[in-house]
């Protein structure tokens, strides 16, 4: 994995895109901290990045929340605490359309 400097890819932009066709991906730094991830594409395999890309951030997701359920005791509720829980947010919501 190559990093490459926002200052790097202002000044020599045609460099980088030849490089890239030869990478499978560069991180693109800012103050030496990373903003974004550079990935070849083609009219043959764009959907295809573009869903899987989709997909591993909602995968994720999904398992930054399970953490976090984790971390709070949430895991341990009962089906029953969890179609209270909707109830309630439904009927809040409900009452905030109202207004």
């Amino acid at each position: 994995m190559k990093f490459v400097t926002v200052r790097d890819f202002r000044s020599r932009p045609g460099q980088l895109w030849k490089e890239l066709a030869k990478n499978d991906e560069m991180i693109l730094t800012s103050n030496g901290k990373p903003i974004a991830m550079l990935t070849p594409l083609s009219d043959k395999n764009l959907e295809t990045t573009v869903r899987t890309i989709r997909k591993a951030r909602a995968t994720a997701a999904v398992t930054a929340l399970q953490l976090q359920s984790l971390r709070s005791g949430n895991d341990r509720m009962t089906l029953q605490e969890i179609n209270g829980e909707i109830g309630n947010t439904r009927q809040r919501r409900r009452s905030a359309d109202r207004r």
